[in-house]
C-alpha cells in the first residue's frame, strides 16, 4: 500500500469516526430535549370531569392532566382509592370543586393542601351569589357549573393558579383562558335564548336530585328534585308523594333522569302520577354531576351543557 492510499484510508476512517460522534451527540441531544419537554409539563390532578375540561383548555400543552372521576361517577359518594391517592401524590397541583361536592374526600384534600397547591375552583365566586346547601354538611350548593357565569369564574381561578405555579407560561395561560371564556360566553347566551322557547307555564325541570338550582336561577326555569342537593341524602315515600302531587297539579308532562343517579328513584314518581291519572314521560337523560364519555360531544363541558339545554327544550316546549 503506497503512502497516498494510506493517507486516504486514515482520512476516511477519521471522517467516519467524526460522523459517528456527531450522530451520538445528536441522539443524546434529542433524548435530552424530549426528557426536558416532558419534565416541563405540569402534572395536574383533578376531581370531576368539568374541572378536567377547564385545565385542559387553559393549560393546553403545558399540562398533563389526570382526572379521578370518569363519566357516570357520582362525586357526592365517591371514595378515593389507593390509586387515586398516588395520582394526588404525583401531582404538582390539584384542582377540586369545593363547597363539599367531594364530601368523602375532604380529609384527603386537606392533607394534600399542606404539601402542594390544592385549589378549589369555587374560591373566586362571591359567596353572596351562591345558593344555600343547608341540608348538607356545607353552607352552599356545590353545583356551580350549571350557571355558566360561575364556571367562568372557575376558569379564572385555574388560570391564575397555573400562572402562579408556572410563571414562564403565564401569557399562554392568559390567552388560552381568554379563548375558552369566549366559548363560555357564547354558551351562556345559547342557554338563555333556548330556554325562552319553552312556554312560561311549562318551564318546570324535574330531576332525581336537586342539582340544577343554579341552572334554574340563571335561565329562569323552575327546578324540582326528588332528593336534596346531595345524592347522599335519603328520600322517602313522603318526598315521592309531594313531588307526584306537584307534577299532577302543574300538569308537567316530562321529567328527566340523570347519568350519575339511578333511574329507579324518578320512576317511582312517574308511577305515582300514573295512578293519579296523569301521564308523564321521561324527557331524556341529563348530565348533572358528571360529563359524558371522553371523545363524545357530551364529554366536554360545553357539549354537556348544550346537550342538557337541547334535551330540556325538546321535551318541554
Amino acid at each position: 500500500m503506497n503512502m497516498t492510499t494510506v493517507s486516504g484510508f486514515w482520512k476516511m476512517s477519521a471522517a467516519v469516526a467524526l460522523l459517528g460522534i456527531m450522530l451520538t451527540v445528536s441522539a443524546c441531544a434529542n433524548t435530552e430535549k424530549t426528557s426536558t419537554s416532558t419534565e416541563k409539563e405540569i402534572k395536574v390532578t383533578t376531581t370531576v370531569g368539568m374541572i378536567t375540561d377547564i385545565v385542559e383548555n387553559v393549560g393546553s400543552t403545558h399540562v398533563k392532566v389526570t382526572g379521578l372521576m370518569n363519566a357516570g361517577v357520582d362525586p357526592h359518594l365517591y371514595k378515593a382509592s389507593q390509586g387515586d391517592i398516588k395520582k394526588l401524590d404525583d401531582a404538582q397541583i390539584i384542582f377540586y370543586n369545593g363547597l363539599h361536592l367531594e364530601g368523602k374526600m375532604v380529609e384527603i384534600l386537606e392533607k394534600m393542601g399542606k404539601q402542594k397547591p390544592t385549589v378549589a375552583v369555587s374560591d373566586k365566586i362571591d359567596r353572596k351569589v351562591l345558593r344555600s346547601g343547608a341540608e348538607m354538611e356545607t353552607e352552599y350548593d356545590p353545583h356551580i357549573w350549571f350557571n355558566v357565569k360561575h364556571w367562568m369564574k372557575a376558569t379564572e381561578q385555574v388560570r391564575d393558579s397555573l400562572s402562579e405555579l408556572d410563571p414562564t407560561h403565564k401569557e399562554d395561560y392568559k390567552n388560552n383562558a381568554a379563548a375558552y371564556l369566549v366559548k363560555l360566553q357564547e354558551l351562556d347566551r345559547y342557554a338563555t335564548e333556548q330556554i325562552t322557547l319553552i312556554p312560561e307555564t311549562s318551564r318546570v325541570l324535574v330531576t332525581a336530585h336537586d342539582a340544577f338550582g343554579y341552572f334554574g336561577d340563571a335561565y329562569h326555569i323552575q327546578v324540582k328534585g326528588l332528593q336534596g342537593i346531595s345524592t347522599a341524602s335519603e328520600y322517602g315515600s313522603k318526598d315521592v308523594s309531594q313531588l307526584r302531587d306537584f307534577l299532577v297539579e302543574k300538569k308537567v308532562k316530562a321529567v328527566f333522569v340523570e347519568s350519575s343517579v339511578p333511574q329507579k328513584s324518578i320512576e317511582a314518581v312517574i308511577q305515582g302520577a300514573k295512578e293519579k291519572g296523569h301521564q308523564i314521560q321521561i324527557g331524556g337523560e341529563l348530565f348533572s354531576d358528571a360529563m359524558g364519555k371522553a371523545g363524545t360531544p357530551e364529554g366536554t363541558y360545553v357539549g354537556m351543557v348544550r346537550h342538557n339545554v337541547d334535551t330540556i327544550v325538546n321535551a318541554l316546549k
